[in-house]
């Protein structure tokens, strides 16, 4: 790095990407510093800057003590080590040594103290919030929101004759023939454990779910007009129940809201609907299926007269962006849901959906809403 480019950045004084410090002695201090970096998309600390971004310059003793300090503090002071890059710079005010530090991928990074660090603006912060902790363990691949416990929700809530149909359709054996137990048949198959069925095994199979789970729904209104109406309203559902009965129907409640063309049908035909029928099962499963089941919060869905708007809690996880989705890349946030969604929904996983719905109607936009954390889907209709 150029003199004369850290003279402009530190002109430009702190933010998000950019500190400063006049000079740093404390391990605990720095260690901080480094992991509200590696939790925040990297950024680069400079030493021998002051906060106002005048230059203070470091002498040769303190660049051999802070590239110790800094060594042992990556190795010694963080879980999990810090991968920072030391560079020295010679400015007309002085030495000053820049500290980067990339995105870490082994997320979320802590201090000695087990102290979670992120950036917040120019400062720092300690993350102290249980959904925030959780997105975090998430987005490192440690904890997906379909595993977590349904407390509440135990063997006894079990729709017994629903799960028994299910498997005999899925491995074609008769459930009463298994050697195992029906609760430990459940804990094997991922559903449940120590009697409590957890996210995935209760909205698939327990007699009804949103009991105790109640943001685990679809909320779904149909207006007369292009924007919310806290007045006036065609037709206004909370859907809940197993997963497979809020997918139906919540295609019913779109299906019974749009237009249908009878085309070449006969008068007593049911029509086709104006938006096929695919793009509906694709983004509505897409929806359920995806969507972040940390946060405590229901699936809305929006019929507009020129739209219809389909909102999942979460924004896309980790580094994927709306351009990843279009071409097909995915990345599981449910595993166990997502690996039993085929045989209840019509799902087809790999990644797929979202092209397979523009396909058969290209009219569709996306929205992935970090500040809002949500994911929309907006299906433009024809008028």
């Amino acid at each position: 790095m150029e003199a004369a480019e850290v003279l402009e950045l530190a002109a430009r004084g702190e933010d998000s990407k950019h500190q400063f410090k006049a000079n740093v002695t404390n391990a605990q201090s720095l260690s901080e510093e480094l992991v509200a970096f590696s939790n925040s998309s990297g950024g680069r600390l400079f030493i021998g800057v002051a906060d106002n971004g005048t230059v203070s310059g470091l002498n040769p003793g303190d660049i051999r003590r802070l590239n110790e300090l800094v060594a042992n503090v990556c190795t010694h002071n963080v879980h999990y080590p810090i991968n920072a890059q030391t560079e020295n710079v010679a400015t007309p005010g002085g030495l000053i040594m820049v500290v980067t530090v990339v995105d870490g991928i082994n997320k979320p990074y802590m201090d000695n103290n087990g102290a979670i660090w992120v950036k917040n603006g120019a400062d720092k912060r300690k993350v102290t919030s249980r959904e925030e902790m959780q997105r975090m363990f998430q987005s490192a691949g440690l904890i997906h929101g379909d595993e977590i416990p349904a407390h509440g929700l135990t063997f006894a809530d079990l729709d017994t004759k629903y799960f028994e149909t299910f498997f005999e359709r899925t491995f074609g054996e008769d459930l009463d023939r298994q050697r195992v137990s029906l609760p430990t048949l459940l804990e094997n198959m991922n559903l449940m454990k120590n009697g409590v069925f957890n996210i995935s095994g209760a909205l698939l199979f327990s007699k009804n779910p949103s009991f105790k789970l109640p943001a685990f729904i679809v909320k779904a209104i149909s207006y007369p007009n292009t924007e919310v109406d806290q007045e006036s309203y065609i037709d206004s559902q909370d859907i809940s129940g197993k997963i497979a009965d809020i997918f139906q129907r919540s295609m019913n409640f779109i299906l019974g809201n749009i237009k249908h063309k009878q085309d070449d049908q006969g008068i007593n035909a049911p029509g086709i609907p104006e938006i096929p029928r695919i793009v509906l099962e694709e983004l509505i499963a897409n929806a359920l299926i995806h969507r972040d089941y940390f946060v405590t919060a229901p699936v809305r869905l929006f019929v507009f007269a020129n739209r219809i708007e389909i909102i999942s809690p979460g924004h896309l996880p980790n580094n994927l962006t709306l351009e990843n989705v279009k071409s097909g890349n995915s990345n599981i946030r449910n595993p166990i849901l997502a690996s039993y969604a085929t045989r209840v929904l019509p799902y087809r996983g790999l990644g797929n959906g979202i092209i397979r719905a523009l396909r058969a109607y290209p009219n569709i936009d996306f929205q992935d809403d970090h500040v809002g954390n949500q994911f929309k889907a907006i299906i433009r209709r024809d008028h």
